[in-house]
């Protein structure tokens, strides 16, 4: 039995396949998928959920400047719930140590997650491009961030979502 998610990576092969596209807009690979492939729209999501969500992005969103330092922080954190899938909101100059390490060791983890599969993802390439210069991006970041801490820009202006130049 196929499950959703590779019966939508199915539907992008196809789109591709038919499209000739390969840079895909998969807004237009749900349109192929319910057009052409009879996949029914799902249900409109609830609208508590919806409110919750964009209230989560702003709670994630939300900074504040050390007094000391001068540098931003992130106010608020997310921590899971015990014995559930649910995250709670803890503001990180409220929240006591044993929920804040448990947030921090939760997003560190993360990290590493992203570097794990940026590293599979970096061999794939240079093992399938054998003539081209290798890319080689390192994983140590310890450098950047001590980099990034600084820095002569204010560092409320550096999220860490900045597009490269």
């Amino acid at each position: 039995m196929v499950t959703q998610n590779e019966a939508f990576q199915q539907a992008i092969r196809l789109y591709k396949a038919k499209t000739g596209e390969t840079e895909v807009d998969l807004k237009k690979v749900a349109k192929f998928m319910v057009d052409h492939l009879g996949f029914k729209l799902p249900e409109p999501t609830d609208p508590f959920d919806v409110l919750a969500k964009k209230i989560s992005i702003a709670a994630r969103e939300e900074m504040r400047t050390d007094k000391k330092t001068g540098r931003t922080y992130r106010a608020n954190h997310a921590v899971q719930k015990e014995g559930s899938q649910q995250s709670l909101w803890i503001d990180i100059d409220e929240a006591p140590r044993k929920l804040m390490h448990k947030s921090l060791i939760k997003r560190r983890d993360q990290i590493i997650g992203d570097a794990y599969q940026l590293s599979l993802d970096l061999d794939h390439w240079n093992s399938i491009n054998p003539t081209e210069e290798p890319i080689n991006i390192p994983l140590d970041f310890t450098e950047d961030v001590e980099e990034r801490k600084n820095a002569t820009v204010p560092l409320k202006q550096q999220t860490g979502n900045e597009k490269p130049i």
